[in-house]
Formats: structure tokens, C-alpha cells, sequence
């Protein structure tokens, strides 16, 4: 298993000043961002206490195993979920990201956000240079013919309607596989084109996310738990080249102390003075 490597022994900064500094000098700004950012817009992180659908942990229903024993609980799953986020908006931190991206754009710098949501929140608020490591609700992909195609239906088809609430007595009756989403070029069962416990990220995604690692001069990590790999390991990997490292949560991680800064708090109330937008 993998080791910890600890830069430092003493606690990271939380000077603001500091690190804005850092961000006026900048030219190549790389920003990770996990669930911790959405969870300031209502939607449900699925992780540590409470994080349940009905009786079940995202684990056992997001992987592959679930979804090839029961699609339709693993549709109503995710039925569920992309409901959710019809309703949820981009938060300040969403949108202090975008501002950023878009006044450093017109500097001719760059900003590029790497995330782990599949929430599309920040494409909602504007950003542009976004790489969605995970995948997204609103895509599907075909089991048969691995076409991937956006989906914004709601619900993605009839007999999903008024499906998926996560009322822990629900009883739900088990949905035909032909009622099931399907592909409207073979007609294969569809998935959502997210990447599930036990998967592998997309080999390009990846490498696009890789190539930022390495260019970046500046790394932000907002609101994620740094223990979900592979995503767990870029900062750190910044961090090992010298490039500052600033985390952005509402608790330590990990790999806190493998950091020069941490700001301690939710991120639409931090990340807004740290990227100058107040």
C-alpha cells in the first residue's frame, strides 16, 4: 500500500495574504476539486456519516457488480441523483472558480479545474478548461456498443418516473431490463458514463490530468478527502516537483501536512478571497 510522504513536519500556512500573493504571480493555475465543493449547493455527498441511500453506501451500488446483478436498482440509484441535480446551482465557490478562469484567461494565463464531482456544477457556473475525471450524470454509455451520448431527460425514460426516492422502506419492484434505458443506435442497455468503484479512469482523461500536474506553477485542492485514487496523488505529485499546494477544506486530509498552505472552512466562503473576488 502506499506511503504517505511528509514534506514537512510543521503545520501548513493559513496566511491569505500570502498565498494571494502567490495567485497574482501565477500563470499556470491547476484547481483539484472533489465533493466538498458541491456540498455547499445541497447535493448529497454520499460519503462518511449519513451518506446512504436507503440502506445502501454509494460502494456497493456504484460499481460494476451491482449494476450487472441489478441495473434497476443501480438506475434508480442514479435516476435519483440526476433528479437531485436539476434542482441544485452553482455555488460561490463554483463561481469564484469561473470569474477566476475567465480574468486570467484575458491576462493570457491559464487555469485549468480537474474534478472528481460528475455534478456538472462547474461547467454550470462557466468554467471552461474543465477535465471531469469521474465521468458525468447527464452521459450515458451503451453496454453493447460503447456509444456515449449526453442525456438530459428527466426522467431518462417513463418507467423510472417517480422512482429512486430514498425513503429506506422502499420496496421497489425490480424494472424490466427492455424498460430500462437503452441505446437508441443497437438498443444495448445503458449505463451511466461514470467511472465506478473498481474502474479504471479513461486512459485520455487521465493523461490530460497528468500533463497539467506537470505543467502547473500553482495548485489549489478544494473540498475533497485526497483519499480516492488516483485522484488522491496529484496534489502531491505538485507538491514533489515544489510547486505550491494550497487545500481548501473543511477539516485535514491526509495529506495536509504535505501542503504549504490550508485554509480551513467551506469553500464558498474561502475561495472567493483567495482568488480575489472579493
Amino acid at each position: 500500500s502506499r506511503k504517505n510522504i511528509s514534506f514537512s513536519m510543521s503545520r501548513p500556512s493559513s496566511d491569505m495574504a500570502a498565498f494571494q500573493a502567490e495567485v497574482k504571480n501565477s500563470k499556470n493555475v491547476l484547481i483539484l476539486s472533489g465533493a466538498g465543493v458541491s456540498a455547499e449547493s445541497g447535493v448529497p455527498t454520499f460519503r462518511g456519516a449519513g451518506g446512504f441511500w436507503r440502506k445502501y453506501a454509494a460502494q456497493e451500488l456504484a460499481n460494476p457488480d451491482a449494476f450487472s446483478r441489478n441495473p434497476s436498482l443501480v438506475w434508480e440509484f442514479y435516476h435519483y441523483r440526476r433528479e437531485v441535480m436539476v434542482t441544485k446551482k452553482p455555488n460561490p465557490a463554483h463561481k469564484a472558480i469561473a470569474r477566476f478562469e475567465q480574468k486570467m484567461v484575458n491576462e493570457g494565463k491559464k487555469v485549468v479545474v480537474v474534478t472528481q464531482n460528475i455534478d456538472e456544477l462547474h461547467r454550470q457556473a462557466g468554467t471552461q478548461s474543465l477535465i471531469e475525471l469521474h465521468g458525468t450524470l447527464f452521459k450515458t454509455r451503451c453496454t453493447s456498443c460503447g456509444e456515449v451520448k449526453e442525456n438530459r431527460d428527466s426522467p431518462i425514460c417513463e418507467a423510472l418516473r417517480d422512482r429512486g426516492m430514498p425513503d429506506p422502506q422502499a420496496q421497489s419492484s425490480q424494472i424490466p431490463l427492455n424498460l430500462l434505458p437503452r441505446c437508441q443506435s443497437c438498443s444495448g442497455l445503458l449505463r451511466p458514463h461514470v467511472v465506478w468503484f473498481g474502474e479504471n479512469l479513461d486512459r485520455n482523461v487521465l493523461k490530460r490530468a497528468m500533463d497539467e500536474i506537470q505543467s502547473c506553477d500553482l495548485c489549489l485542492v478544494v473540498g475533497t478527502s485526497s483519499v480516492v485514487y488516483p485522484a488522491a496523488m496529484f496534489a502531491p505529485e505538485v507538491a514533489r516537483r515544489g510547486v505550491t499546494v494550497a487545500e481548501f477544506n473543511l477539516e485535514d486530509t491526509p495529506e495536509t501536512f504535505n501542503f504549504k498552505y490550508h485554509f480551513s472552512g467551506p469553500a464558498g466562503q474561502l475561495i472567493p478571497v483567495a482568488l480575489g473576488n472579493e
